[in-house]
Order: structure tokens, then sequence, then C-alpha cells
């Protein structure tokens, strides 16, 4: 078991690991910055499918931290077949019989695939902590064996990054009344969420636990302040290339060429009759 970091997190009023507000980025600075990321999140793409890369990251943190916002920006502009994302519900009765790695196990990336976890195996040292889902046994047996599956993935060459989200208390709360308030986000607030509102630091423990036991040498936790929606994703996205090896590969300049007209016909008439929808805007 490698050497583990000590740092912790101190500034639990803010949420971020160290001092200072970030300056406010402008929608055109950020829109152009998220542009160049994933432009290079292309160049990642086409790196891993040629070299038979795997990769998982896993992002975890508090509720409302911004986690599915980062993981939207990374995928929108690549292909689901490369970049996916696993978010798994509670197990069946039937899984929660089994090895607790074993279903994510089988999510796990073949040659060629980026796998991006929105929550991990990590629930058990969080939520499942906190709220009693798991024994103190199969807690404290998760922590010590955590290291050592991850030093297997490492070893078969599977690259492993961790994020955790880090969000303040008051900025937290603004977003759980954001999705009250906007019924296009309601379905994004559960009775977890209120729970983990209640219990912040019972859940700033359960993460202080966790970071003693899983943050290695071999594969720690980045840690990415995240009261600011823009910085925390152009950080962590900026980070995230930076964790891998790739290089931009050549690719042939793709060229549309000219249209077959030889067996033309009215193909716009042939619709007609056909189901359209209403056109109401």
């Amino acid at each position: 078991m490698g050497k583990k970091h000590k740092k912790s997190v101190t500034a639990e009023s803010t949420g971020k690991a160290d001092a200072g507000k970030p300056q406010k980025l402008s929608r055109k600075d950020y829109e152009g910055e998220l542009e160049k990321l994933q432009g290079e999140l292309v160049k990642l793409q086409f790196w891993v499918k040629k070299t038979g890369a795997k990769v998982i990251v896993v992002f975890e943190g508090r509720d409302a931290a911004g986690k599915g916002g980062v993981i939207k920006r990374i995928t929108e502009r690549v292909s689901p077949r490369v970049f996916k994302v696993v978010a798994l519900p509670a197990p069946t009765e039937r899984e929660k019989t089994q090895l607790y790695i074993q279903r994510y196990m089988k999510h796990f990336p073949a040659a060629g695939e980026i796998v991006l976890f929105d929550r991990s195996w990590y629930n058990r040292a969080g939520v499942e902590r906190v709220m009693g889902f798991c024994s103190d046994q199969e807690y404290e047996r998760f922590l010590r064996m955590t290291p050592a599956v991850e030093k297997a993935l490492l070893d078969n060459d599977i690259i492993l990054i961790k994020y955790w989200f880090d969000v303040s208390m008051d900025e937290q709360q603004r977003r759980f009344q954001d999705r009250i308030d906007d019924g296009r986000k309601q379905w994004k607030l559960s009775p977890m969420d209120t729970e983990s509102f209640n219990r912040w630091y019972d859940y700033s423990r359960a993460r202080d636990g966790m970071f003693e036991a899983t943050d290695t040498d071999f594969s720690p936790w980045h840690i990415v302040p995240s009261d600011s929606k823009k910085h925390a994703r152009l950080n962590c996205i900026s980070h995230l290339l930076s964790q891998i090896p790739y290089k931009e590969l050549p690719r042939p300049r793709v060229k549309l060429g000219k249209r077959n007209l030889k067996d033309r016909y009215d193909d716009k008439a042939s619709l007609e009759g056909r189901r359209l929808i209403p056109e109401k805007y």
C-alpha cells in the first residue's frame, strides 16, 4: 500500500482547499476556453482509440457540487462509444449479496474506452456510511481493501483519476433552493439530498475518513473547488487532460466529394401524406 497524503480540507465554511475567490469569468471567455478544452478532448479520444488505452475517471463530492455539469461538458463534443458515463442506481437485492466492487467492475473500460463514474464504489465511504446503509465492518473492510483494488487496476494498465468536488455550505443551499424553485431542476432533488443538507458535518467526517484511507501516492484524490461552476468545469477538464499522456495524432483530411445525381428523383414529394410533426415554432 502506497504512502498516504496527509493533506486535509480545512476551509469548511468556504468549501475551498485554499483561500482566495477566483475572478469572475465572462460568458465569452468561459465559452472560448471551453471550446479549446473540448477540442483537446477530441484529440484525446482519437489517441485512446488508436492506442487502446483504458481510463477510469471517478467523480465524487457533496450533493449539488457540480459533478454532473462537468461530466456534461466533457461528453457533449465527443463520442459516447469512447466516453461512457456510468451512474448506477441503488443496488438490487441480488447485487447486495455480491462482492461490493462487483457491480462496478462490469462497467470498467475495455481497450479504447474512457469510463466516467458519476459517483462510484466510494458510495460506501459516503452516503452508505452516513445513512447507515452498511455495517461498520463493511465500511472498515472497504477502506482497507480499496487501495489494493485500485493498485490492481493500475497494475493492469488502467489509468485511474479521482476527483472530489467541494462546495461551500452557503452555495450548496443556494443550489438546492434553485432546484426547488425551478421546475426543470426538481428531478435533481431527492430525499438523499435533503438528508445531506441536514448532515453536513457527518458527510465532512465521512469524507475525511475516506481521504485518510484512500488518498495514496499511486491513486490520489484531486480536489475541485466548485463554488464557481465555470471555473470548476474549466479547471477540472484542464487537469484531466494533464493526467493522460495523449498526443495529437495525424488524421487524413476529410473531403465531401461530389453527390451522385445519376438516379435523382423528387424525394421531397415522396414524403407527402406522411406523418409530419406540427411545426409550432
